[in-house]
């Protein structure tokens, strides 16, 4: 019996030689026919690799903290209407190429939300990368310098779903204004964009500063969004 765990394994069958264990220790395996007996161990491989393809995908992504969407209070009152949270939760605007975009105060719940779509995105199987605004200008900046910031966007723009958060602490300059631009077009009808921001959607162009740039970011994301405004007092206040 123990032959056969260690053959599983040897195979990169991880979870068929863990629930062989089982149903060796449960004394289970003379009272299966072969027939069951293998389809629970292919469903045990099938399931071990759907869990670790996931925790791949969640710690790829890079989120600052953990956020489930079944956690978030679905209040109206603050904004989050229940149907449209239902409707994001099935991750449809990534395969219909449209944007979600998250508005409102400090400390109502932005990130939070951001955060759980992209690990129900990362949960469904799909490759997501969220990012602080400012920090991913930084960091392109950085990939520039060292010559890979093609390399780099191109990565982006495979990315299922791409999270900005934070957008408009500080008005783009130069470069950035073109590297925010394609980062919006490599993602146009094509892949999933999720957009936070403590500033209204009127207030974007003077964040984006060029007036072409912004005029075309504009006609892109914003007119074809699911637009979540959240409201209420800071959530910080409550710990």
């Amino acid at each position: 019996m123990e032959e056969i765990k260690i053959a599983l394994q040897s195979l990169r069958m991880s979870g068929m030689g863990a629930h062989w264990q089982t149903l060796f220790e449960t004394r289970q395996v003379d009272k299966l026919s072969l027939a069951d007996g293998l389809q629970l161990l292919i469903q045990a491989e099938r399931d071990t690799r759907t869990c670790n393809r996931v925790n791949r995908l969640l710690k790829n992504a890079a989120f600052p903290h953990p956020a489930l969407l079944e956690e978030m209070d679905a209040d109206s009152s603050r904004g989050i209407d229940p149907s449209v949270l239902t409707t994001l939760s099935s991750c449809d605007f990534k395969r219909d190429g449209r944007s979600v975009i998250i508005t409102g105060a400090t400390g109502t719940g932005k990130s939070y939300l951001a955060t759980a779509l992209g690990d129900r995105a990362c949960r469904l199987g799909m490759t997501v990368a969220y990012y602080n605004m400012q920090r991913l200008l930084d960091r392109l900046d950085d990939e520039r310098v060292q010559g890979h910031a093609i390399r780099f966007l191109d990565r982006l723009a495979k990315t299922d779903l791409l999270i900005l958060d934070d957008f408009g602490m500080k008005r783009l300059q130069g470069q950035q204004q073109n590297d925010f631009e394609q980062l919006v077009d490599d993602r146009y009808r094509k892949k999933g964009l999720i957009i936070s921001s403590q500033l209204p959607i009127k207030d974007w162009s003077d964040v984006i500063g060029n007036e072409l740039i912004a005029e075309a970011f504009l006609d892109r994301l914003v007119h074809k969004s699911i637009r979540i405004e959240l409201k209420g007092e800071s959530l910080r206040k409550k710990y």
